[in-house]
């Protein structure tokens, strides 16, 4: 049986005993290596940049700046790390925000270490991830973007739209998921371009991560309790 590959983390909180308690965690688990550790977004975007980390483990708030902002930069230049938010940071906007911007799992810093570790592994295989608390979170937020003013106001998926975001998740191609539907690829172009502008997003990951937060809760949930 081979061995899996060990995942390659960098690890951004502003708070040092955080960084410290992290790390002693995933030194004590097997399969886990951190190769970079800071406390800004600069940081952040300089490891990810340098090191192309297999995930980044990030906060929201930031002494100069946002994980958010972090987070979109570093899977613009980094397509293949994953980042996995852990916060204190449960208001509804900065959840949706964090899902928009491409983030593949949310997770709150009162989790058990265990469930966190696993959590990882699911997010660093290619799996989006949500704290089954964050659910409604996203639900409450979406039910309030129809009546956002302005030319920024996203309308709700039409129901052969919301076929297409679970095969998207599974990532499946537009073949693939044009043969699924029995549809042609062209079709199935023309909806992504139009879940695209309804949702403000541009990358199959951020309709994997909307689907995710959204529309099903989680593709993975795990207790938030004590393992």
């Amino acid at each position: 049986m081979s061995k899996s590959p060990t995942i390659r983390l960098v690890i951004v909180d502003d708070h040092e005993v955080v960084r410290i308690g992290l790390c002693a965690v995933l030194a004590l688990t097997p399969g886990f290596k951190v190769i970079g550790e800071g406390k800004r977004m600069a940081e952040a975007k300089k490891l990810c940049f340098r090191l192309k980390p297999d995930l980044v483990l990030l906060d929201i708030r930031l002494p100069d700046g946002s994980g958010v902002e972090a987070a979109r930069d570093i899977l613009a230049r980094c397509p293949n790390t994953r980042v996995l938010f852990l916060t204190s940071f449960a208001d509804d906007h900065t959840v949706a925000e964090a899902v928009l911007a491409g983030a593949h799992g949310y997770l709150l810093k009162d989790i058990a270490s265990q469930t966190l570790v696993r959590a990882i592994r699911t997010v660093a295989a290619g799996q989006t991830l949500m704290d089954p608390r964050l659910a409604q979170h996203t639900l409450n937020w979406l039910r309030q973007v129809p009546t956002e003013p302005g030319p920024s106001k996203r309308s709700f998926l039409s129901p052969q739209e919301q076929r297409l975001l679970p095969l998207v998740t599974k990532g499946l191609t537009n073949k693939e998921i044009a043969h699924c539907l029995r549809l042609s690829e062209k079709t199935v172009k023309n909806y992504l371009a139009n879940i695209y502008t309804k949702l403000n997003i541009g990358r199959r990951s951020q309709i994997a991560a909307f689907y995710a937060g959204s529309f099903k809760g989680s593709s993975t949930r795990l207790p938030s309790g004590r393992s």
